[in-house]
């Protein structure tokens, strides 16, 4: 199977379709339209696919699936590099694009353009699974990483590309063909980078299909389809595991987290401030892992709020060169915060900085980056992920009852420390119960190294070597002389 293909043509960015066998693909169905947050006017149409699309895509996976995988790793990787060269040479459009979509300030959505191409490239530079066991005259005993078959990855819209890229690397690289289903409020940049990765991959390696969520259930329950990568929210993440138990599918999910933030007595409150400020309010509070209740000691809470609130009132809001945020990314988020907002005033909680109404003078989804000041821990801003550009600031002063706080929540995805005294931070940060742990720093990632969930935050490990193994079965080969 050759993987030589060049892009020759120029993209088409005003015309959007399925990529389905190796090219643009017109749905079966009709089309559809998602809505641009910051003008709330309709973007392009989009295809609106059907069962029948599904079945195609997955028939014409299942087809490549033998042939990609005999191709040897080295030329898999050369042609995930390929891929990563030919999306950076279309970057500035690209990044037109996930402004339009998903209202990312233009440095935001450059910058998720560049973070994907490098993960896309520093997942090349990973080595195949599989180890030595035992190696004795008597017997050798090794094991090998097959590919799993038909992948699909169900990506969300807080950040398309990039969490695409870090599902698509690993699923190739490891021989398997990607289906890629992106999120029907942020369809245009993908199936644009999709197509763009047809050029490049052999027929069926790589697809996308756009369309509601009845592709998700369609997909899901497919018999054909062998695994399911899901990042996303926890109740739909639950779903899809109902769904792919059906079939005994392999499934990954990564899904929500209501990250704490431990801010001992001796820091310096500017710095600090400035750092979980960045990670709190970057894509308007939309990731993840961003700092989503901060816990400061009450020797410093005061400086630390003062110098939070002045980061977050020099934030400028809007899609100018230099806006750093932007509005909310869909309607339904946009209800979501502001329903949270809402209670916030309706319980009386003081707002440090911000508002809890819409901005006045913005069309979208635009809100204020809001501090709300040393809330009850049982409030729900504190209790549920807000996922937008609020974010509560809490006293404490006791060490075993901060650490049993900032554990309170069904959720586990990340947790941080902050403190000058490393022997303190290692001790505390021992005692998070989070799949991702930072002392003075948070929300670092990177391809080689393993990227999980606690509790509901998720199942399985995306990244890393175990990332890469989770798209394969493991064959265990016992080998003696005759």
């Amino acid at each position: 199977m050759s993987t030589t293909t060049e892009p020759t043509i120029a993209l088409d960015f005003t015309t959007f379709f399925n990529v389905i066998d190796g090219r643009a693909s017109v749905t079966l169905g009709k089309t559809r339209r998602a809505i641009n947050p910051s003008t709330l006017e309709a973007n392009p149409e989009v295809p609106l696919s059907m069962l029948g699309d599904v079945n195609r895509a997955v028939d014409v996976a299942q087809k490549a699936v033998p042939l990609w995988a005999a191709v040897p790793w080295n030329e898999r990787a050369g042609a995930v590099r390929r891929f990563a060269d030919a999306i950076e040479a279309e970057a500035a459009d690209f990044a037109k694009l996930i402004v339009m979509q998903q209202g990312k300030p233009p440095m935001w959505a450059h910058h998720e353009i560049s973070i994907a191409v490098r993960w896309l490239r520093e997942f090349c530079n990973m080595s195949p699974p599989g180890a030595v066991i035992e190696d004795t005259k008597e017997c050798k005993v090794t094991t090998r990483y097959t590919p799993l078959g038909v992948v699909v990855g169900i990506v969300p819209w807080n950040f398309s590309i990039q969490l695409a890229c870090a599902k698509i690397a690993p699923a190739l690289l490891t021989g398997n063909a990607f289906i890629w289903k992106p999120s029907p409020h942020a369809p245009y940049c993908s199936l644009k980078i999709a197509e763009l990765g047809s050029r490049i991959f052999p027929a069926g390696v790589l697809q996308a299909l756009s369309g509601d969520d009845n592709i998700g259930r369609w997909l899901t329950q497919h018999p054909a389809v062998n695994m399911v990568s899901f990042t996303g929210s926890v109740g739909v993440g639950k779903q899809i595991m109902e769904s792919c138990s059906k079939t005994l599918k392999r499934v990954t999910l990564e899904l929500g987290g209501n990250d704490a933030a431990i801010v001992c007595a001796d820091v310096d409150p500017a710095l600090v401030a400035s750092k979980i400020g960045l990670i709190a309010f970057a894509n308007c509070g939309q990731i993840c892992i961003a700092v989503k209740r901060v816990y400061v000691h009450e020797l410093v809470y005061d400086s630390v709020l003062a110098a939070l609130v002045a980061y977050a009132q020099d934030l400028k809001v809007g899609l100018d060169a230099d806006s750093f945020l932007g509005p909310l990314s869909n309607q339904a988020q946009y209800e979501r915060v502001k329903d949270l907002l809402a209670d916030i005033k309706q319980t009386g909680l003081v707002v440090a900085t911000g508002s809890t109404e819409p901005l006045p003078d913005k069309i979208g989804y635009f809100l204020a980056p809001t501090i709300i000041d040393n809330p009850l821990d049982d409030a729900r801003i504190v209790v549920e992920e807000q996922f937008g550009p609020v974010l509560p600031v809490m006293k404490w002063s006791d060490e075993h009852d901060v650490i049993k706080r900032a554990n309170a929540t069904e959720l586990g995805l990340g947790a941080s420390v902050w403190s000058r005294d490393l022997s303190q931070a290692d001790r505390m940060a021992s005692q998070l119960q989070a799949g991702n742990i930072w002392v003075n720093c948070h929300a670092e990632m990177k391809p080689s190294t393993p990227f999980a969930g606690h509790k509901q935050s998720g199942l399985g490990v995306e990244m890393g070597d175990d990332g890469l193994k989770a798209y394969c079965n493991v064959q265990s080969v016992w080998n003696k002389p005759a």
